[in-house]
């Protein structure tokens, strides 16, 4: 799975929205926080708007907080906000790809990697990032030092 630089900076950006709670934080004060270039984050913090995760009020006293509690809001819902299904293959949701002959199979390896996305992204909110308490089964996960090893390019 790859994260585009977007997801990254929207769910940085987020996680210091659920740490502020209800006060509003501006655009700045979050880039500088999270080091995210300003005016990308800008472009982010508009789509979040848009996608109902995230609200703002402009002027003196404005900024940005989070539409709902952190508890409710799901690091799947972020990414989906900003780059859209969790799983695409060439554009399409993997139940609408076929594949013929000695393939055919792939179309179950889609599904059943979009299945465990969904298991860990659906689960962890951003509840759990703020507050670094994640759930039992990401950090099950976290313990096989296999899952901190890339595997070789070469």
């Amino acid at each position: 799975m790859r994260l585009s630089a977007r997801v990254d900076y929207a769910l940085r950006a987020a996680a210091e929205l659920a740490v502020a709670g209800n006060h509003p934080v501006t655009a700045v004060q979050l880039a500088e926080a999270q080091q995210i270039p300003p005016k990308f984050l800008e472009n982010i913090l508009g789509q979040l708007r848009r996608s109902g995760l995230v609200r703002s009020q402009r002027g003196p006293e404005g900024g940005y907080w989070l539409a709902r509690p952190a508890d409710k809001i799901a690091l799947a819902d972020l990414i989906r906000a900003i780059d859209g299904p969790l799983l695409g293959v060439r554009g399409e949701r993997p139940e609408h790809v076929g594949y013929e002959g000695p393939a055919a199979s792939l179309q179950e390896v889609w599904i059943a990697l979009r299945a465990s996305e969904r298991a860990i992204l659906e689960q962890v909110t951003l509840a759990h990032i703020a507050s670094g308490d994640l759930p039992e089964q990401v950090r099950k996960l976290t313990e096989d030092p296999a899952a901190w090893e890339s595997p070789s390019l070469i």
